[in-house]
This record gives structure tokens, sequence and C-alpha cells, in this order.
């Protein structure tokens, strides 16, 4: 799945070996191993349940940011209830690298479903 036209990538190419995802934006691209591509699903849809959480109680422009940190990751919101960006840092476990990726809006939140989506499609 490509989506350049948006703005973004998301692909998974299991020929590529150890790097299979490859998730981009703008003038970047990071590829990702399964195990860190799952993880990072697993603390998006966390970060998601936090939005989701006290999005009743937040007026529409008020502003927020919610963190979260799950090594090798550290995920932060930022926005209102509706429009929101993130920021990662990738910290690597066995100190091979470490990179960050920033999602503007409305990048975050269309990349967010496809994300979402690729990963509950597989097994």
């Amino acid at each position: 799945m490509s989506e350049d036209h948006k703005g973004w990538r998301l692909l998974r190419d299991f020929k590529k070996g150890k790097f299979c995802y490859l998730i981009g934006v703008d003038n970047w691209s990071v590829e990702l191993q399964k195990s860190e591509f799952d993880s990072l699903c697993v603390l998006l849809l966390k970060i998601n349940e936090q939005l989701f959480g006290i999005k009743g109680e937040l007026m529409d422009e008020e502003s927020i940011t919610l963190e979260l940190e799950q090594l090798p990751w550290y995920i932060e919101l930022e926005g209102t209830k509706d429009q929101w960006s993130l920021r990662f840092v990738f910290e690597s476990q066995d100190q091979t690298r470490s990179f960050e990726m920033y999602w503007p809006i409305p990048i975050a939140q269309n990349l967010f479903f496809e994300i979402k989506k690729m990963w509950e499609s597989m097994d």
C-alpha cells in the first residue's frame, strides 16, 4: 500500500527480509522490523484509547498533549481532540539505531488509521 499523493507512505514487503515495513512522511522514511512495527501499533492504539477517554471532556479548540513511553518507543500526541500530530522517538534496545518521526496534522490521523488497518489484517 502506498499513499505518496497524500504526503505519506506505508509499505509492507516481506521479501525485504528483516526490515519489511516502511513508513514515510514528506521527504523522509524509515524501515522497521516486524517486532518494531508491532510494538508501534500497540502504542498507537494505547494513545488513541487515552485520547478517546478524554475526548468528551475537551472543548473543540482546547489544546492537549498526551505522552506515552514503552521502550523502545516514546510517543507524543499534540493538538486538539479532532486534529493532532504525532512525534515518535525510537531507541533501539540493541543500540544499533535510533530515530525520530513526526507526523503533522492531518497526516497523523490518516496514517494512524492505515497502520491500524494493516496491523489488524495480519494473522
